[in-house]
This record gives C-alpha cells, structure tokens and sequence, in this order.
C-alpha cells in the first residue's frame, strides 16, 4: 500500500498555486530531492521529498493551489520507508538568479498589473514538455512568456535563459504612450505612467529581465513610498571606544572566524536598536488596518539587509534582546550567507518589528531609506569615517559614523525621532551603556 505525501509546513502561506512539478509517475527520488516548487506573492519554495521512494501516483497538477497537509503523491510502499515528519520544515528558497524573496512582510504584495500578460494562477501554462531546465520554465511564467514559441540554441534544442532574454528582445515593441484618463493607473491614486520609448532607436539595446527579488521588492518598495509619509533625521556618534572593543572581541573570537563569522558594527547596531526601541516603543509598533491606534510589539526582532549577487533582502535576527554581541554575530553570519546562496525561508524574512541597512562597507555620507512598512521606522548607517573633535582643549581624531532614521510622520513627529537617533548615537558611543 502507498504512503500518500503531503505538503509540509510552509509557515503562514496557503492556497499557493504549484508552478513546477519536478517528478513524474515511476521516478525513484532520494531524500530532499525537490518534488515540486510553490510561489507565494514573497517566495518561490521547494517541497523536498521526506525520504527515498518510488512515485506511484501525483496527485496535484501545475495550477493547483495547495496548503500545508494538502496531498501531494503517493509513494509505493516498499520504496516509502522512512520518517515523513522529515518533510515538516519550512521549504528553503532555491539559489540561484531567479530564487529566494525579500522583504517578506505580514501584508499581501498589492496586486500590480503586469508588464507582459501572465497565465492566471489557477490556469498556470505547462511547459513540462518544453527542452528546458526547472529554472527557465519558471523564468518564462514570471515574464508571462509563452515558452513554447522560443527556439532553443541549447544542446539538442534545450531552451537557455539566453533564448528567453533573445526572444524578448526580438519581439519587444514599443507601447504607444497613454493619453486622457488611460494615462493614469496606481489603483486610483492618479499617478500617470511614464510613457513607453522604443531605446532601439537610438542604438544597440538589450533587455535585461528584473531578477525575482528586484520583481517582488519593487512592488513592496513603491508601495511603502505612496503609502507612508517619510521623514528622514540625520546625526552621527563617535564610535571610537566601541570600535575599539569591537577589534578586541572580533581578534579574540578564533572560534567564530573558523567558523566563518566575525564581530562586526552591525551586532552594536543592533543591540543600539534594540535599547532605543525599548525607550521609545513607538518605533517598535505598527498602525493599525483602520489607522487609528498603534500596535505595539512586545518582542524585537531586527531585520537586517543583506547584499547579494541578485538584490537586497532582509532577513531578521529574531529575539534580539535575550543575545549578547557574540550571539548577535553569529546569527548575523549564518543569515548573511544563506541570503548570498539564496536558500532563505519565509521565516527566516516574517517578523521584524525595525530594519537596519548599512553601507557602512561600502562608503557614502548619508542616505535616505524606505520604511519597510508595515513597520514605522528603519535605521540606515553609512561609512564611518576619522574626524577632528574638539574636546574642550583641542581637536582630537575621533571615529564617527553617520546615521540616517527614517520614520512614518503618521506615528512618529520630529522631535521624537531627534530623541530616538541621539538615544541610538548616545548608546553606541559607550558599550557599557548596552547592557542598561
């Protein structure tokens, strides 16, 4: 008798549409072999196969929409052996150009409408038939892209993700520009599309498909900048002492550098955040859906931007007032590389309550980043840099970082901000203060 398989848990999603099946009736699978991949408005998941096992029978068919415990194939009984509850973790995001998601937040991603007509989740078009890796048929369901009309270049025909970007660039077309009433769209906010220009016309082009996490950020991101009045305050803290400190923990922590991870600024930053949040919780709150009261968090999780090769996404460091600096690094080491291989879960990214981005490896003066609503405030850090400081008598070389707040004017005013930020500079200017 067949041991039936069933969708794991996937944290809070349901009724997701399955995109890609990656088996098929008589395959043999070994353990954590993807079966099939799911999309959600926030990632793009595969189911992995609880143990080894023959298909006897898949239940579900491209366009399902599926939820945790839904049935999803049956395996034969002899090759079924093995512990199911294997299966019961959050599904890692697939590396690679096209995987993973950002921003994952507790509101739906608005609904946008298309650059190019996409097959309707219920009715997604199957290109299993197609001479195409899992990737590239993904690829072409998120540019809406009929796969079957792209000649492959590949080895025996295969269809490459250079075809698909070819074809497009081959059948691209300049959209006439709007006028009137059409020119306006953003779901009635009145705000006009710029309209289409055919670049070809003036030289050489070549279109270059958004990788999925710019896809899924854009979105967030322009809806938070029409959404959330957005103030910035600017200061900056002399962090000479505890840079000082940071260099001694960061040479002594032999166990961490051979484990990959190092005692940088961020792990301050975050125990500076975590110290202002408490003091003033309306930073760690959120408004309510009727915009009428706050809510406010009783727990402090920080999410923290991290760099990669496809796009900026922003994991969380969760409970981060129960860790100390070392424990902070850690974690901050072990998220920053699962983000750079792509292989986030959903949860690693649901949760944060305030979000630091910082280029402070990077360079810059000051810069002015985007709540990640539907939080209140973010803290962006540039690169610190020597500085003479006037300490009453003389100038002195002092380290000083540069810290920009912003800040939703609906729930915060100026002059809380000012009293948050100088909290923040003040804290960071002295460790022991971290620990108060």
């Amino acid at each position: 008798m067949g041991i039936e398989i069933q969708i794991p848990d996937i944290g809070d999603f349901k009724d997701i549409p399955i995109i890609e099946i990656h088996v098929k009736e008589g395959d043999t699978i070994g353990p954590d072999d993807p079966l099939v991949s799911l999309e959600s408005d926030k990632a793009t998941m595969d189911v992995p196969s609880p143990s080894a096992g023959v298909v006897e029978t898949i239940l579900v068919k491209i366009g399902d929409k599926v939820s945790e415990g839904s049935p999803l194939l049956v395996f034969k009984g002899e090759g079924a052996k093995g512990d199911t509850a294997a299966a019961e973790k959050a599904a890692d995001a697939p590396a690679g150009a096209d995987s993973a998601a950002l921003l994952a937040k507790q509101e739906p991603a608005p609904s946008a409408a298309p650059a190019t007509p996409a097959a309707p989740a219920g009715n997604l078009p199957d290109f299993s038939q197609v001479h195409a890796s899992p990737g590239v048929r993904r690829l072409a369901r998120e540019l809406g892209l009929d796969l079957t009309a792209v000649k492959g270049t590949g080895e025996k025909g295969r269809v490459t993700k250079e075809d698909v970007k070819g074809h497009l660039t081959r059948s691209a077309t300049p959209a006439p520009a709007a006028s009137g009433t059409a020119a306006f769209s953003g779901g009635g906010m009145g705000i006009p599309e710029i309209p289409a220009v055919d670049f070809s016309k003036f030289g050489p082009i070549e279109t270059q498909p958004l990788s999925r996490i710019k896809k899924i950020s854009g979105a967030h991101l322009h809806r938070s900048w029409l959404n959330v009045p957005l103030v910035t305050h600017q200061d900056e803290s002399d962090i000479t002492e505890t840079e000082a400190y940071r260099k001694e923990l960061d040479n002594a922590g032999k166990e961490l550098k051979d484990k990959g991870y190092r005692v940088t600024l961020l792990a301050f930053l975050i125990k500076a955040a975590v110290s202002g949040l408490r003091k003033h919780p309306e930073f760690n709150a959120s408004l309510s859906p009727e915009k009428d009261a706050l809510i406010l968090k009783r727990y402090y999780n920080i999410g923290v931007a991290v760099d990669t090769p496809d796009g900026l996404v922003v994991p969380v460091v969760k409970d981060a007032d129960r860790k100390g600096i070392i424990e902070i690094s850690r974690d901050l080491g072990a998220i920053s590389a699962k983000a750079r291989e792509g292989k986030l879960s959903a949860a690693d990214m649901q949760g944060a309550t305030f979000s630091i981005s910082s280029l402070g490896g990077i360079g810059g003066t000051a810069f002015t980043p985007l709540v990640n609503a539907p939080e209140v405030a973010i803290l962006g850090v540039a690169r610190s840099k020597m500085a003479p400081v006037w300490n009453g008598t003389e100038f002195k070389p002092r380290l000083i970082v540069p810290l920009s707040l912003s800040y939703d004017h609906r729930v915060i005013d100026g002059a809380l901000a000012a009293r948050f930020a100088r909290h923040l500079a003040h804290v960071l200017e002295d460790v022991r203060r971290l620990v108060v």
